[in-house]
């Protein structure tokens, strides 16, 4: 097996597609030039791009150092921020931990809060850590973002009045602007460790910025092998980058709006999440985009399974095949086989699980969906790696093949604007009396 992501398309793309593929790798190249050259729209958020090969050592051990201090002191460490925010963090924390490690005792627990406004949600996370010594990573730009601040706010206090304000100044670390906003000002005024987002590179670009590294390094995981596989990829990785771009464009000209990136690993559901938000916000403008969306199978097969086979044909599918998984499971035969399964007694439960991929890929494909496959060696840190810059470049040569800017999200201030007003946020009054008139509230 290659020691790299890989993209297969030929079960995607047929002698039909010929002509379409020539003209738009042409325009891939001239995407791929614009975003090298920085001379396309969005060109102050390209931070991300040389990103990899730009974190040195001492930036790491930093990190490092920072996360050691988190899980010497802390039971729980809550990561608050939203959108690219935390979705970076959370998708390789998720990918790598024990899937039951939060019912397993020892170790320090990464938890989330700020990326939704639900009170139970909140309600039973302080309920959890009361009475436990916990510390928050509290990522901003501004400090003033609703759902990350009201979080802020809550267990800021909470962990104040829990464990005393040294602690607190000891155990809260800021990833916030390097000089401005509301985080940075309070940040100072306390004596946080403080880290910086860099202003040019967007939240759903920022897992390898202190953003994402910092978290994933408190759950105990090598950021330093994370790193070293974005930059195999920044390096060698533009082949692959333009095959999965310039597939993924003809099948949008080809009519399929839908892309749903399926696994059969479930690990890999929050790569999912963060890839959606990653290809959603940016490429979603204009009227324009191939709508992200994803399922977990083979679990989905059982729900989404039947409208992917025989619904309507605007979709196409790009699954994630994974390669070694990290242990081993053997059927056990059984004497009286009354479940009938002894066919496959002695299998370990991983062929059986590639088997299901191969013939649902076959099924699919035979039924009109055009599967594209990304190949990934195993899930460890460093295909991880591979697979977040992958992503992000082939957003950007994609994006801009699109003719939209990928790095702006303007449509995102539509819903803000609305609940500032329906809350009276100062500022806000005129507008808050024609939205209360328009929903005649």
């Amino acid at each position: 097996m290659n020691d790299k992501i890989q993209v297969i398309t030929k079960h995607a793309l047929n002698k039909s597609d010929e002509t379409r593929i020539k003209t738009l790798t042409s325009r891939a190249l001239a995407a791929k030039h614009t975003l090298e050259s920085g001379s396309g729209a969005g060109n102050d958020f390209l931070g991300w791009l040389h990103l990899p090969t730009s974190i040195d050592e001492k930036h790491l051990q930093d990190i490092e150092n920072s996360a050691a201090q988190l899980r010497k002191d802390c039971e729980f460490v809550i990561t608050i921020g939203i959108g690219g925010s935390y979705l970076g963090a959370k998708c390789v924390i998720e990918a790598l931990s024990d899937h039951f490690a939060a019912y397993k005792p020892g170790g320090t627990k990464v938890l989330f809060a700020g990326s939704n406004i639900g009170e139970d949600y909140l309600y039973d996370l302080m309920d959890l850590v009361r009475g436990h010594k916990f510390g928050i990573i509290v990522i901003s730009k501004s400090g003033t973002t609703t759902e990350p601040g009201i979080a802020f706010r809550l267990f800021k206090d909470m962990l104040e009045k829990q464990e005393g304000k040294e602690f607190a100044m000891r155990n809260i670390i800021a990833v916030t602007d390097a000089h401005r906003g509301a985080l940075r000002g309070l940040a100072t005024q306390e004596g946080y460790v403080t880290y910086v987002i860099p202003d040019d590179v967007g939240g759903r670009f920022s897992v390898l910025t202190p953003v994402g590294l910092l978290p994933i390094a408190v759950a105990g995981f090598d950021i330093r092998a994370l790193v070293a596989g974005a930059v195999e990829m920044e390096r060698d990785g533009d082949e692959q980058i333009l095959n999965y771009a310039i597939a993924r464009n003809v099948l949008y000209q080809n009519g399929k709006k839908i892309e749903i990136l399926a696994n059969f690993t479930p690990r890999l559901h929050y790569v999912a999440e963060w890839w959606k938000q990653l290809y959603g916000e940016s490429e979603g403008k204009q009227h324009k985009g191939i709508f992200p969306a994803s399922v977990d199978f083979t679990t989905d097969l059982h729900s989404m399974g039947q409208w992917i086979q025989d619904g309507e044909r605007t979709i196409f599918e790009t699954v994630l095949s994974v390669g070694d998984q990290q242990h081993e499971v053997t059927i056990p035969a059984d004497e009286k086989d009354l479940d009938g399964l002894n066919y496959i007694a002695g299998k370990n439960v991983d062929y059986v699980n590639k088997m299901a991929e191969l013939g649902t890929r076959v099924a699919h494909v035979d039924g009109g969906v055009p599967n594209l496959i990304i190949t990934m060696p195993a899930v460890t840190e460093r295909y991880l790696g591979q697979l977040i810059y992958f992503f992000e470049k082939a957003c950007g040569v994609s994006g801009y093949m699109l003719g939209v800017n990928p790095f702006d999200q303007p449509g995102v201030e539509d819903y803000k604007r609305n609940m500032f007003a329906l809350l009276n946020k100062p500022g806000y009054e005129e507008q808050s009396a024609a939205i209360r008139a328009r929903l005649k509230m």
